[in-house]
């Protein structure tokens, strides 16, 4: 039962990438906040620490060393983050 949270959450992640390496293509700029897309996040080194629901979308955690970004998926292929620290 542990293993459908986290393959919702690796879902999610695929979905974010694919989504920026579609607008790195096309030229155009991450629609999130400060942080950008979750998959640039994770690019430069950010580790996913907790993934909750919050009604019908989802709010991811990332972390590397003192500096934390949420993510919240707007859609399957679409996210935007923000500094939380």
């Amino acid at each position: 039962m542990r293993l459908a949270p986290l393959a919702t959450l690796a879902l999610l992640a695929l979905a974010s990438t694919v989504s920026a390496q579609e607008q790195v293509e096309s030229g155009a700029t991450s629609g999130g906040m400060r942080g950008g897309s979750m998959a640039d996040l994770v690019a430069k080194g950010y580790e996913i620490k907790a993934a909750v629901a919050n009604g019908t979308r989802y709010i991811v955690f990332l972390q590397k060393d003192q500096s934390a970004y949420a993510c919240e998926f707007v859609s399957v292929t679409k996210s935007r983050c923000g500094s939380i620290n």
